[in-house]
């Protein structure tokens, strides 16, 4: 069998950093693992090819060699997830496809042209796939009816089949699942609510596959609550430590974490002993009530603010997403996020408006209420730039305005290297630098030009050309003074407002395009005057 495997397009995010690539000649952020890990579940005898979309077009030649055609991908890419079906179809290839949009929406109108449905984890429907492939079907629909497979016996991903130069970070998996309860969030109805391990031992040997495939930059962490289970991560992280040391700490980390990372001091210790620099929080809103209301009461619990400081203080460079949107909300949600944003200093803070996720339990909420718009649920993905999917409980174009303004305020050019440089000052020094390659290793260290000219284009626009140019080199300044092992990761940091800068405009045009084709909202009912008390 001759597979082709196809990542769709993904339309501009917060995430697709298109602006920095360039500068780094990188074409992606992150491959697409879980392609992958489906290739490295199926048949090694197969012959395998992988197209992402995100790094160039499939050849007339890839689809005249395929047999088969594999696709998967997420709610934001199926537009172009069904695009490539077509185009498989039109060529007479039989199509499988799987991954969260297909598990999340099988019956969607995108997947109608699909031969084969392999949902939910591939651990359990790929082998149901190859034995109806093995009996000549030529369709089929897999499901594990809620079953959740042990991911201990997960093989290696086939990294092999990327194009390694394209993409700025690689991923990884060491879990799935996450323990809480949010009622937004569609991990849990994906995954479940008991966090899986892979053994510790079956990560270092990924890392160690990556190593070998000539790989030495960042790698992230996947899973969507690294610290889920705390106990099977505390096992792992000491063998990624001493790996980190055998091989010269090639790599830097990168995950995703809930809050409540700030109250296990022994935890984030390890994970910084490990070389992980940077982590994703879902703070979701400084707002108490509305955390509350949407079911994420583990951000309650402690001082959100007091929560990202300490974390930072650790040397874990917090990221964070906010939501505008949730039922109760009071006006001004979204400067309550610039403020809370502006206090901790949080560099990448990503925003978007409430969305509801097929089948989770907002979704189902929100059907029962009858206040789902289901025909701007099931025509558009999930992006920054899309309004809320559901009737809120304030005007929508209150919340829409709220989010845009909030927006632009967070990544506007003056403001952005203000609280970048003094996010920066609290990191406490960078260490990674004293660890050396060992000496029986013989990679070489050179220069690298590419950064040189990112730096120079970076310097040329943020330092002469706008008017950021005295903030600019006044936090250079400081930073080489006050933090010098940081100054590195601090100018990279400031680098990617080249991204943030375009995309705030594309926020506001495309929000701006969407509330100019709403209806118009009715009158609001007039109050009634009060009359005055008079004197007596």
């Amino acid at each position: 069998m001759r597979a082709l495997f196809v990542y769709p397009e993904f339309p501009k995010t917060f995430w697709s950093y298109e602006k920095i690539l360039e500068l780094v000649n990188r074409k992606v952020l992150l491959p697409p693992l879980g392609l992958v890990t489906v290739a490295a579940l199926l048949p090694q005898h197969w012959e395998m090819k992988l197209v992402d979309r995100n790094v160039r077009e499939v050849t007339e030649a890839e689809w005249a060699w395929a047999e088969l055609v594999v696709i998967s991908g997420m709610i934001v890419q199926k537009a172009d997830m069904a695009a490539q079906i077509a185009k498989a179809k039109a060529r007479g290839i039989p199509v499988a496809v799987g991954g969260p949009f297909a598990s999340s929406t099988p019956d969607a109108p995108e997947l109608d042209l699909a031969d084969f449905k392999v949902l939910d984890e591939g651990e359990i429907t790929l082998p149901m796939f190859i034995e109806a492939l093995e009996r000549g079907e030529n369709a089929g629909r897999f499901s594990s009816d809620g079953v959740k497979p042990d991911v201990t016996g997960t093989p290696i991903p086939r990294f092999d089949l990327l194009e390694l130069p394209a993409y700025s970070e690689m991923s990884v998996q060491f879990s799935r699942g996450c323990p809480f309860q949010c009622e937004f969030c569609d991990i849990i109805v994906l995954y479940g609510r008991k966090p899986r391990t892979k053994n510790p031992e079956q990560l270092i040997a990924e890392l160690q596959y990556l190593y070998d495939l000539g790989w030495r930059r960042s790698v992230f962490l996947v899973d969507d609550n690294f610290i889920g289970n705390k106990r099977n991560v505390k096992l792992l992280l000491p063998m990624l430590k001493q790996w980190q040391i055998d091989n010269g700490y090639p790599f830097s980390f990168a995950t995703e974490a809930s809050v409540d990372l700030a109250a296990d001091d022994e935890l984030m210790t390890m994970m910084v002993e490990a070389r992980f620099e940077s982590v994703f929080l879902g703070i979701e809103t400084p707002d108490e009530a509305s955390l509350a209301t949407a079911g994420k009461l583990q951000n309650t619990r402690s001082s959100l603010e007091d929560s990202v400081n300490k974390i930072t203080s650790y040397g874990l460079r917090v990221m964070a997403g906010f939501i505008i949107g949730f039922d109760g909300e009071k006006q001004g949600a979204g400067s309550r996020i610039v403020e809370f944003v502006s206090r901790t200093g949080i560099p990448h803070a990503m925003m978007g408006m409430l969305q509801a996720l097929p089948n989770t339990a907002l979704w189902h909420r929100l059907e029962r209420e009858e206040r789902l718009i289901q025909a701007t649920a099931a025509a558009k993905g999930v992006n920054q730039t899309n309004l809320l999917n559901f009737v809120p409980t304030r005007p929508i174009r209150d919340i829409a305005n709220e989010y845009v303004d909030a927006f632009a305020a967070l990544y506007e050019p003056n403001a952005y290297i203000d609280r970048v440089y003094s996010y920066f000052l609290k990191l406490p020094p960078q260490k990674y630098k004293q660890f050396v390659i060992p000496e029986n290793r013989k990679e070489a260290r050179t220069t690298d030009w590419t950064d040189l000219r990112a730096l120079a284009t970076v310097v040329w626009r943020q330092g002469f050309k706008r008017d950021t140019r005295f903030r600019f080199w006044k936090a250079l300044a400081g930073m080489a003074r006050h933090n010098p092992k940081r100054f590195k990761g601090f100018v990279s940091i400031l680098a990617h407002n080249e991204h943030f800068l375009e995309y705030r405009a594309i926020v506001r045009d495309e929000i701006q395009t969407q509330l100019a084709n709403l209806p118009p909202e009715p009158p609001k009912a007039p109050v009634a005057p009060t009359r005055e008390l008079q004197p007596v």
